[in-house]
């Protein structure tokens, strides 16, 4: 019989968090991407959390959820504006629990609930298909610098379906 996914639970960012969310960003880079992107280029990327205090400002500026196991953080996304996912990372512990799906789900009903009719998010070539499978569309190659690395991604776009609403006869 199949092991249960543990249940995954979903709350705001909180300062307290920046800590522990840093973590897992330079976890997830360093294991999760290794084998889309160099030793170098994931230390170039990870680097954007070592300036705690910037980080967290980052995260504060913007729509950020934490997903939680057991009261754990394990994960977070953030929405950047009306329509764009900034950051979506899972710690490596917790891949294929849900997490990632969790997070995804939240972020664009907050979304669609503010009133955006498409999520934009620059996706790593780890996760193309990750949002691939959700419904996002490649808009385009990019490539940006970081530091002294290049490292390349791809913009990926999800429309929402607008909900019609029934005319009835007058």
């Amino acid at each position: 019989m199949g092991q249960a996914l543990p249940k995954v639970g979903l709350r705001p960012y909180l300062p307290a968090d920046t800590s522990v969310l840093a973590s897992i960003f330079v976890a997830a880079i360093d294991v999760l991407t290794e084998d889309d992107y160099s030793q170098a280029q994931r230390e170039a990327w990870a680097s954007a959390a070592e300036d705690e205090d910037k980080f967290g400002k980052r995260l504060s500026s913007q729509l950020t959820l934490v997903a939680t196991i057991a009261s754990s953080p394990v994960g977070f996304v953030s929405l950047k504006g009306a329509d764009e996912i900034d950051l979506l990372y899972v710690h490596p512990s917790s891949v294929r629990q849900g997490v990632a799906t969790s997070l995804c789900d939240a972020i664009e009903k907050l979304a669609a609930a503010r009133g955006a009719k498409a999520l934009t998010a620059e996706v790593s070539d780890t996760a193309e298909r990750f949002f691939a499978k959700r419904g996002y569309e490649g808009q385009s190659r990019n490539t940006i610098s970081v530091g002294d690395e290049w490292l390349a991604n791809t913009t990926m776009k999800k429309t929402f379906i607008a909900e019609v609403t029934p005319v009835r006869p007058s």
